[in-house]
C-alpha cells in the first residue's frame, strides 16, 4: 500500500507529516510522492490567512480529482477549523484536525474496510492539555525538533490559537529522548520548532523555560548547529540571549516577528511590546551577536491602520537591522477580535502597502548578503537541482555553488562567495 504526503504551511507541518509518514511506515506502507497512483493521500493543511485556507482547499480538491480510489486524508489546521466546509468536498474520506494524529493509520484501515464511510474526528482544542508525542524520523539535511505546541497569546488577527490550543510543552525527557536518535543519525544541525516556542515550559509551572530546552539539546545531540525557530522579542531573555552569545553551535540568526511598526496598532493587535522595546532589543543583539541575521513577520492594512500609523512603520522598518521580512497583507479570520473590528482597510490599498513593504525587504535582503560577497562560508550541502547544490550559512543565507561529484549532500563545505544569485549568492569551492 502507498501512502502519498502533500504538506501546506509551517515547519511544524512539516515536522508533523515527517511523523506520520513514520506511522504509516512501521504499518507497512511504502511512502510515495505521486498522488495519482497512492492507496492514501493525506493533505496537511494550514489556515493561518485566508489565503492559506484557499491553498488548502484546492489542494484537496485537486488530490480528489486525481485519484477518486484512494483514501482522501485531510489533517491539520484547516481541517480543525473547518471540517464542516472539508466534509462537503466530495472525496474526502476522514477529516483529522491537530491533536490525533497517532491515530491516522488506525482510521485510515477502517476506511479501507468500510469504502464510503465518512469518518470526522475532531475535537475540541481548548480541552487538550498535554504535549503530542508522535515518533519521528526527519527526511532533510537539516532535522526539526518540535519541542512545543499550541499558543496562548490570543493577538487580535490570529487563528492559530483557536486551532492549536493552549501552550503544551514537551518533556525534557522526551527531548533528549530524540535527541539520542539524532545524534546516532548524524545530523549536523537541528532546528528547534513550535507554534511558540518561546513559552516553552510555562505550563509546567516549575520555572522550566526555553534555555532549558536548549541546553538539553546542546547536551545531548551535540550539534554543529542549533537554530532556533520563530520567537517573540518579549521571550528573548537575558540568559537566552547569554547563551546564544556564548556558545558557538546556536546560529546567529533569529526571526523576531514585528507585525507592525506602529504602537497604536501594536495595541490593537494585543501584542506584548512597544517600538522602543523591539529596537532596544535588536540594537543590543547586534552589538553583542557578531554578524547576526534578523528576520521578522510585517503584517499591513489592519484595521485602522490608517495612512500616517502606515508611514511610521514603514519608517520603523527602514531603520532596523533586518535581513528578510515576510510581509503579509492582513487576513481577516473570522472568530478573532480583528474580524470583528471597525476601519478594515480595503484591499488594493493592503496590496499596495505591502508592495512597498517588499521592497525595503528586498532592499534589506540583498545589502545582507552583499557582505559576503568575497568571503569564506561554510554551509551543509542540502539539495542539489539543475547543477546547483546549495545550503545555508549560519545565519541564514541560501548559497548556491556548482555541483561537484565530490560534495555530499548533508556535509559541510567551504565556498567562497561571489555574487548575489537568486534569493541568495553564488559562491565556488575554494578546494578539494
Amino acid at each position: 500500500m502507498k501512502v502519498a504526503f502533500y504538506t501546506l504551511g509551517c515547519k511544524v507541518n512539516q515536522y508533523e507529516t515527517e511523523a506520520m509518514q513514520k506511522l504509516f511506515g512501521a504499518s507497512g506502507y511504502e511512502i510515495s510522492s505521486d498522488i495519482e497512483t497512492a492507496d492514501v493521500i493525506v493533505v496537511n493543511t494550514c489556515t493561518v490567512t485566508s489565503l492559506s485556507s484557499q491553498k488548502s482547499r484546492q489542494m484537496i480538491r485537486r488530490a480528489a480529482r486525481a485519484n477518486e480510489n484512494a483514501i482522501l486524508v485531510v489533517v491539520g489546521c484547516y481541517a480543525q477549523n473547518q471540517p464542516q466546509e472539508i466534509s462537503k468536498i466530495s472525496g474526502v474520506d476522514i477529516i483529522i484536525g491537530t491533536a490525533e494524529r497517532t491515530k491516522i493509520v488506525e482510521l485510515v484501515e477502517q476506511a479501507l474496510k468500510n469504502r464510503g464511510e465518512k469518518i470526522l474526528t475532531v475535537g475540541k482544542v481548548e480541552s487538550i492539555s498535554e504535549f503530542e508525542e508522535l515518533p519521528h524520523s526527519p527526511h532533510r539535511t537539516r532535522a526539526f525538533l518540535k519541542i512545543e505546541d499550541g499558543c496562548n497569546n490570543f493577538c487580535s488577527y490570529c487563528i492559530i490559537p483557536f486551532v492549536r490550543g493552549r501552550v503544551r510543552s514537551r518533556s525534557l525527557e522526551s527531548i533528549r529522548a530524540e535527541c539520542l536518535q539524532l545524534k546516532n543519525s548524524g545530523y549536523k544541525e537541528i532546528v528547534l520548532t513550535g507554534i511558540h516556542i518561546g513559552a516553552y515550559g510555562k505550563d509546567f509551572h516549575d520555572g522550566t523555560n526555553l534555555v532549558d530546552a536548549v541546553k538539553t539539546v546542546l547536551d545531548t545531540a551535540n550539534p554543529a548547529r542549533l537554530r532556533l525557530g520563530s520567537l517573540e522579542s518579549a521571550e528573548m531573555t537575558d540568559d537566552l540571549i547569554k547563551l546564544m552569545k556564548n556558545d558557538s553551535r546556536i546560529c546567529n540568526h533569529l526571526h523576531l516577528p514585528l507585525q507592525s511598526g506602529s504602537d497604536e496598532i501594536l495595541k490593537l493587535m494585543h501584542r506584548p511590546y512597544t517600538t522602543k522595546n523591539f529596537s532596544d532589543l535588536t540594537a543590543r543583539l547586534i552589538s553583542e551577536i557578531p554578524n547576526i541575521s534578523i528576520g521578522t513577520d510585517l503584517i499591513v492594512g489592519f484595521p485602522n491602520e490608517t495612512d500616517k500609523l502606515f508611514e511610521e512603520t514603514i519608517e520603523f522598518i527602514k531603520n532596523q537591522p533586518f535581513s528578510k521580512i515576510h510581509v503579509f497583507p492582513f487576513s481577516l479570520r473570522e472568530g478573532t477580535v480583528a474580524a470583528a473590528m471597525k476601519n478594515q482597510i480595503d484591499a488594493q490599498i493592503k496590496k499596495i502597502r505591502a508592495g512597498r513593504a517588499l521592497e525595503i525587504s528586498s532592499a534589506k535582503e540583498k545589502s545582507f548578503a552583499e557582505n559576503l560577497i568575497g568571503k569564506t562560508v561554510e554551509i551543509i550541502a542540502e539539495t542539489e537541482e539543475n547543477g546547483l547544490i546549495d545550503g545555508l550559512t549560519k545565519n541564514y543565507v541560501r548559497v548556491y555553488v556548482p555541483a561537484n561529484s565530490k560534495i555530499k549532500l548533508g556535509e559541510f563545505i567551504s565556498v567562497k562567495v561571489e555574487k548575489i544569485f537568486k534569493n541568495g549568492v553564488l559562491a565556488k569551492m575554494e578546494e578539494f
